[in-house]
């Protein structure tokens, strides 16, 4: 996997990302101060499903970074091509580089990518074959803070309301 940091120029993906960075700012903050923390203060939440919480938001939001900075597997300028693979490269017309099969030209960023997948606007940066398994990161850590929020919503209204409203 690629070491190099790549920043895309894109205002539609700085606009999503800033969009995403909103969302998860504000879950990371509404969702502890509503359900978990006054929960936890009743008793009806242990402290290890509050730091679950924050450590699944603090890996979201760290392989959401990963993902948007990482190289997708840009081609270099004068690439060193085997001579045995000499037959599988071909020669991209937008860009005049001489790339790989499988490789392909994001008219967002200007060059080609290596086993490109798409070019993604929400971590404003194609998906390609360095930074693949970030963005599937992304999206594991994405569902699984999601999938933890609905089931603390659902306790939350399902449950706990209900059982404050007989105390009373």
């Amino acid at each position: 996997m690629g070491q190099r940091i790549h920043f895309v120029v894109d205002p539609q993906g700085w606009c999503c990302m800033g969009l995403i960075i909103f969302v998860w700012l504000y879950n990371t903050i509404f969702i502890p101060k509503v359900i978990l923390l006054p929960h936890y203060e009743e008793g009806n939440i242990s402290v290890l499903a509050v730091l679950c919480y924050y450590f699944c938001s603090l890996f979201c939001i760290a392989s959401l970074f990963r993902a948007s900075v990482a190289d997708p597997g840009k081609l270099p300028e004068n690439p060193k091509i085997p001579i045995t693979e000499r037959e599988h490269w071909e020669l991209c017309n937008k860009c005049n580089v001489m790339r790989p099969k499988r490789s392909h030209h994001c008219s967002r960023c200007g060059h080609c990518v290596r086993r490109m997948d798409h070019h993604c606007p929400w971590i404003n940066n194609c998906v390609g074959e360095d930074n693949h398994w970030l963005f599937l990161q992304l999206c594991f850590y994405t569902q699984i803070l999601s999938s933890y929020t609905l089931i603390l919503d659902f306790c939350h209204y399902y449950y706990f309301l209900p059982l404050k409203k007989e105390n009373w």
